[in-house]
């Protein structure tokens, strides 16, 4: 019976989860909170914990970000890349992704790989590249970005005092593991992606569009780039958020540097608040910004659709997982213990539905803690939050089709065959490998 009964409520928590992807914007927030409705009224489970440190994170580092936005910081950074990029045609696809990763990294968003993406593509084709190949790669390194970006909100969500920062698991862990572990995948998945598919010239579909009409290559070489009017005084509104990025790797590594009160440090959640908070103010001054700007901005909504996600998503699976952890216990939890991959296989199942790597964390890690694996395993499995690749209708994969004109990035004929599900799978699997090899040696 009472298996029966967490069964009915997983049922409906999944499809809480699959009714708000399909409405989209605010709809995972929405539904979540449904299903917390349902959960708490209906089967009387006790509510769980609210993730306020992870949804006041998101709001603060979105609000530095969307300043950086409106002063034409990203405008600015995104010139800087294009410089760089076009100095090294012949290398794109290695350096295309590496420069998302980093951007992505940097401004703890993977909105940022918009700007990037028409430049990758427009340089590979110049180039006689297959654009395929580099943009691949490029739209999966920016989400591996997010997850060793020291001010993204699944950055703070695994290491918020009630997940992995309550178990001694600081910021420096996670970056010591994300990075070099991130960078290694992108990197082995850049190299298999230069031999895929046939040279731009030989494509068929690329044929095709140059014989009808559809993509004319002396077009080429008009990309949008560093030419833009971008606000003189950008470049101090770069510096200023950088600065913040700094002083947050600085404070959550060396945990002496913040106050302490009554003889306990300052938290690294509310650290990171106060910081980004302070530094957006910074932004708006030095880069003289309109602030309403900011708050108009894609930056500042994406940031808000995460915000409700995250509050209903995570709420609700908090609810469902602590008021059955008894069962969860007594029924998986050896098996995990003995194979633990196979939390990571679900923490990528779940990426997928929830289009999240903060909620896929916020909801699935408290089981994983629960269930005994040791805090580095999870953060060595930290990149199996980025699943949402499986499915070619995450923003970042639509954009790339749209902006590749010789038609080699798209979706195959059964949908789930489509250009970024090959380095999707060697970018995590290898980030998991690696990262695990990271862990053996140093912890």
């Amino acid at each position: 019976m009472a298996t029966a009964l967490v069964l009915i409520q997983l049922v409906i928590v999944l499809a809480m989860i699959f009714i708000g992807a399909k409405v989209g914007s605010i709809g995972l927030g929405i539904y979540g909170m449904v299903g917390v409705f349902i959960l708490v009224f209906i089967f009387g489970l006790p509510p769980g914990k609210i993730p306020m440190d992870v949804m006041l994170i998101i709001v603060s580092v979105i609000t530095a970000a969307a300043a950086l936005q409106a002063a034409g910081g990203l405008d600015y950074m995104v010139g800087l890349a294009a410089k760089f990029l076009r100095r090294h045609p012949e290398h794109i696809t290695y350096y295309g992704p590496i420069t998302t990763w980093l951007f992505c990294v940097l401004a703890g968003t993977a909105h940022t790989s918009y700007s990037l993406l028409p430049i990758i593509s427009e340089i590979a084709t110049k180039s006689k590249i297959r654009p395929e190949r580099p943009l691949s790669v490029s739209t999966i390194s920016a989400s591996l970005g997010i997850t060793c970006s020291p001010v993204s909100a699944a950055m703070a969500a695994i290491i918020s005092t009630d997940l992995l920062g309550g178990l001694g698991v600081e910021l420096k862990d996670v970056l010591i593991v994300a990075i070099p572990s991130s960078l290694v995948a992108i990197l082995v998945a850049s190299f298999v992606q230069s031999f895929v598919g046939k040279p731009l010239e030989e494509d068929p579909e690329y044929l095709r569009r140059v014989k009808e009409g559809l993509f004319d290559p002396s077009e080429l070489g008009k990309v949008p780039s560093e030419e833009k009017n971008v606000n003189p005084r950008a470049k101090w509104s770069v510096l200023a958020f950088l600065l913040g990025v700094f002083l947050v790797v600085l404070f959550g590594s060396f945990p002496r540097l913040r106050p302490s009160f009554g003889g306990v440090a300052l938290s690294m959640t509310e650290t990171i608040e106060i910081v980004m908070m302070s530094m957006a103010a910074v932004i708006l001054l030095v880069g003289k910004a309109d602030i309403k700007k900011a708050v108009g901005g894609n930056v500042f909504a994406a940031g808000m659709n995460a915000l409700v996600s995250i509050f209903g998503i995570a709420w609700m699976g908090d609810t469902f997982f602590s008021g059955n952890m008894a069962f969860f216990q007594e029924h998986i939890s050896g098996v995990v213990s003995r194979y633990p991959f196979l939390f990571a296989i679900a923490l990528f199942i779940m990426s997928i539905m929830l289009f999240s790597q903060a909620a896929d964390v916020r909801t699935m890690y408290p089981l994983g803690i629960a269930l005994g694996i040791p805090p580095m395993a999870l953060v060595a499995m930290f990149p199996a939050v980025n699943g949402y690749f499986f499915f070619p209708n995450y923003p970042t994969e639509v954009a790339a089709i749209n902006f590749d004109r010789t038609g080699t990035t798209k979706v195959g004929k059964y949908v789930i065959n489509h250009s970024f599900q090959l380095s999707g799978f060697i970018t995590t699997i290898v980030s998991i490998a690696v990262g695990y090899l990271i862990v053996g040696f140093l912890y």
